[in-house]
């Protein structure tokens, strides 16, 4: 009997060792006193137990195959955090994540965030993170700092229930250890609030199609969000999080920075209303006052050096530093740098340091948007600041060719759309065709009053476009055919065509490309709006140089530019080309410009970081297609054997 007693107690203390905690086996069923008694109680005891035991586990040979129920987090987990584990706490994690709705929360639904925050609580066992631990008080206070700090980088820091979790971390921290729901309810909060701060600060708060803007699509998740915050719980490097989740561009880097100086400059200083009753050329003179008040202003704001000792100045003479300063604040601010102190001059200047810092934070949150870069040459238009800049790799400007002016669509009715596309060839001599809306709307009035006006125009009608196609006479059914678009206009190369000398080429579902124009006049103007939506370019043999700089020689791309023969280059490897849109820019000399919202998308934005929600990663990343159920193969109930064929035998 004793035996059997040792070897159901060893079987027994085997099980028991796999569960949460060990027992003393002699202490439980042999207590000192009445040792006679616990003799014949033991069996019984033991045979009560063996009863209630599943029977995979009296028998199991190993660890279960199968995962343990979540009230057994400990299996496989070091002993000394086994006593920590609470599977009450499991149970209410588990509620909330489930649930995708938080009670302390201003904004509740948290069903964007919620795959993030199971994968957080797993990656912990579905335990407490913030709470009832060591370095609880430490990791709370760090996740307050980060997230009172989320304005450095434009993001608003009410999004992230700081008031609420100031409120509530100091009472969360001296919960009893069995106020499950509380403790959980608490800790989860932490943990949303962080995310929702870093995925926006990775992703931006707003998803881009929502305002129009035709990204690429993130195809991987290039950072962790659930990974960083457990390491940084783990290792108390909290503070850290916010360098490891924001944008690494350059220009998001300058932006921020930048952001910070227009605030403390909104804070500090006065507001400036220079008011000037005609323009005031160079060499004029300023009211009393007023070049002191516009010196101190450009000294601000780093287009004038300071003046030692701080000192007015004692001239109202419009010359000099303070001459040059107005300059380089037109240059900065997408104006013609002549020093005139004209109305838009003098309305830029007047415009609140606070507006100045929402620009900024605006262009940050659209940079959030952007899919992460990759190596190698690329194009850059910025819509609002009518400019193209060419990158010979991520963050490094092209030296020959830093900046170049272009014409966009019209404001109110040719918008130059924002896009993604690439660069795969590029058409010398190009002929253009012409768009269906255009034909429509202003070559068919002209066309049925002058039957000659094609002509006049170098255009011609085919019937569909390519280089190779040959051209079709006019007849009496052409007026209609052109009405229905079975026939088609386009303008053959040569001095009058709209696309100039050169065309290039991004295949993009707006059927817009960068080109040349014989229109170079437009380029002097500072606004520059005037394209049907295609982007036109002031120097376009610097851009093919930079097209095909690993691909022909500068004498190759100036005899193709000189020759009216019509002729495609296919680039060896496409270039990334990106329509965009920043009223703030840091240009290639680490100058902050600011430029007008021609197309009023700054006010769209703004209305729609306003709106309460998440951005779902559904919207951001590509979505692996969906798999068409396949129909189960149905059991054959026979085989029909199969006949002999009969011989024709005569």
């Amino acid at each position: 009997m004793m035996v059997l007693w040792l070897g159901m107690c060893s079987l027994l203390l085997r099980i028991l060792g796999n569960g949460v905690c060990m027992l003393d086996l002699r202490k439980l069923f042999l207590p000192q006193k009445d040792a006679v008694k616990n003799r014949v109680g033991l069996p019984k005891l033991l045979v009560f137990v063996f009863l209630n035991l599943p029977i995979q586990t009296l028998f199991a040979e190993g660890p279960p195959s199968t995962p343990m129920p979540i009230d057994n987090p400990a299996v496989g987990m070091p002993a000394d955090k086994m006593a920590n584990l609470a599977p009450g706490v499991s149970r209410e994690l588990m509620s909330i994540i489930n649930s995708k709705q938080h009670p302390f929360m201003q904004l509740k639904d948290f069903q964007y965030r919620a795959e993030d925050l199971d994968a957080l609580y797993k990656s912990a066992g579905y335990q407490l993170l913030w709470l009832g631990n060591p370095q609880a008080e430490k990791n709370t206070a760090d996740v307050l700092k980060v997230l009172e700090e989320a304005g450095l980088n434009g993001l608003e820091t009410s999004r992230y229930d700081v008031v609420m979790l100031k409120q509530k971390i100091p009472a969360a921290l001296l919960l009893m250890p069995d106020n499950y729901q509380q403790l959980a309810l608490h800790d989860t909060a932490i943990s949303i609030a962080l995310l929702r701060f870093l995925h926006d600060l990775h992703y931006g708060r707003v998803n881009p199609k929502d305002v129009n803007f035709n990204l690429k699509l993130r195809e991987l998740k290039q950072i962790d969000l659930p990974a960083l915050i457990k390491s940084s719980q783990e290792h108390a490097t909290v503070l850290q999080l916010p360098a490891m989740a924001e944008p690494k561009l350059k220009q998001y880097q300058l932006l921020k920075q930048a952001l910070a100086k227009y605030r403390s400059l909104a804070n500090d200083s006065k507001p400036l209303a220079l008011a000037v009753n005609k323009p005031i050329n160079p060499g004029g003179n300023l009211s009393p006052g007023q070049a002191d008040e516009l010196s101190r202003y450009l000294e601000a704001v780093g287009d004038m050096p300071i003046a030692l000792g701080g000192e007015p100045k004692k001239s109202n003479h419009y010359s000099g530093e303070l001459l040059d300063g107005v300059k380089k604040f037109q240059l900065r601010h997408g104006m013609n740098a002549d020093g005139v102190l004209g109305k838009g001059t003098v309305a830029a200047i007047n415009v609140p340091f606070s507006v100045r810092a929402t620009q900024i934070e605006l262009a940050m949150e659209r940079l959030r948007w952007l899919p992460e870069p990759s190596a190698g040459a690329s194009i850059i238009v910025n819509i609002p600041a009518f400019q193209l800049w060419a990158y010979d790799d991520v963050d490094e400007f092209n030296s020959d060719m830093p900046t170049m002016r272009v014409v966009v669509g019209k404001a109110l009715k040719n918008q130059t759309p924002i896009l993604m596309a690439k660069m795969s060839f590029i058409d010398f001599m190009p002929y253009w065709n012409v768009p269906y809306n255009i034909v429509k709307d202003e070559i068919l009035p002209k066309l049925v009053k002058n039957r000659g006006y094609l002509a006049s125009q170098n255009m011609e009608l085919v019937s569909t476009f390519g280089n190779e196609t040959k051209a079709v006479g006019f007849s009496s059914g052409t007026i209609a055919q052109l009405k229905q678009g079975s026939l088609r206009v386009r303008q053959r190369p040569g001095k009058k065509n709209a696309l100039g000398k050169v065309k290039f080429i991004f295949p993009n579902k707006s059927d817009v490309y960068l080109h040349d124009t014989p229109s170079r006049s437009l380029f002097s103007r500072s606004r520059r709006d005037f394209s049907h939506g295609c982007v036109r370019v002031a120097n376009p043999d610097r851009l093919a140089e930079f097209a095909l700089k690993n691909q022909w020689s500068k004498e190759a791309i100036h005899e193709a530019l000189a020759t009216q023969k019509t002729r495609r280059v296919v680039l060896k490897k496409s270039i990334p080309v990106t329509f965009f849109y920043m009223t703030s820019f840091i240009d290639h000399h680490d100058n902050l410009s600011f430029y007008s919202d021609v197309y009023d998308y700054d006010a769209i934005l703004q209305a729609a970081l306003a709106k309460p929600g998440d951005v779902s990663d559904h919207d951001i990343f590509v979505q692996a297609p969906e798999l068409e159920p396949v129909e189960a193969i149905k059991p054959i109930d026979f085989m029909v054997p199969i006949q002999p064929v009969a011989s024709n035998q005569e």
